[in-house]
């Protein structure tokens, strides 16, 4: 999936308008909505600093947009939005998984 669905997905699940994302990820207000439609539209693509300020309001990793498939961008998402203590823990399962493998 390309980083503009994976934008539009975010955004709607965050309930957020385009403008009101855009604001809040620092955009001026009379171009905020144009912006992020044409990023959504993947006819521009925002630069890595933009990436970074979008993610947070939008609860998922910067690394979710760039991921180059879908399950991995997905368990990034979800990775993300555990509990520390929580993600400490799968780490921990992980690596347990990854040094018994026959």
């Amino acid at each position: 999936m390309s980083l503009a669905k994976r934008l539009k997905e975010a955004r709607l699940e965050a309930g957020l308008s385009q403008e009101r994302l855009g604001v809040i990820a620092g955009i001026d207000e009379m171009s905020a909505s144009a912006r992020m439609n044409q990023y959504e539209r993947g006819k521009h693509v925002p630069d890595l600093s933009m990436v970074e300020r979008l993610a947070p309001v939008l609860n998922v990793p910067a690394a979710y947009f760039y991921a180059a498939d879908d399950d991995l961008a997905r368990l990034l998402m979800m990775f993300h939005r555990l509990k520390h203590m929580d993600q400490k823990r799968l780490l921990a399962i992980t690596e347990e998984m990854y040094n018994n493998k026959s």
